[in-house]
């Protein structure tokens, strides 16, 4: 097992530095052309894939640094409300709060709506249970 290990680690580095090479953006890799250092990986393996990592390998973008932080992407700083203007959490925003009682009230308004129109109903099959129209009892009043 333990001679295996070298050529296991040698195929783990071809196989990276294949793939890292292949994605790596033409223009900001460094020393040689991009098939270059793919054939170099390729045909000298162990030497080629530590000279890719080395030598090769684009470096890291720097990090553009700005005065302020930037938490919403495209959202430039001084259009976003101050925090301590906006609302925390859905109950302490009036517009939504005023949502809910608009909605409530139209939820009440038809709730009432249909119990008046069940009442109705039950009263007429009682009417007609009374005057013998129908002879089916009433339905259980709970």
């Amino acid at each position: 097992m333990i001679r295996l290990l070298p050529f296991v680690i040698e195929a783990i580095l071809l196989v990276f530095c294949v793939i890292d090479a292949i994605l790596a953006d033409e223009s900001r890799i460094r020393n040689l052309p991009k098939w270059a250092w793919i054939l170099l990986i390729i045909v000298i393996p162990l030497v080629g894939g530590i000279a890719w990592l080395v030598a090769g390998r684009p470096l890291a973008a720097p990090r553009k640094q700005v005065p302020w932080p930037s938490r919403t992407a495209g959202y430039p700083e001084w259009e976003r409300p101050p925090a301590n203007l906006r609302p925390r959490a859905p109950d302490d925003d009036p517009e939504f709060l005023a949502s809910l009682k608009k909605d409530n009230a139209n939820h009440e308004k038809l709730l009432k709506q249909w119990e008046d129109d069940l009442r109705r109903r039950e009263e007429d099959l009682r009417r007609q249970h009374d005057e013998g129209e129908n002879p089916d009892p009433p339905p259980d009043e709970r």
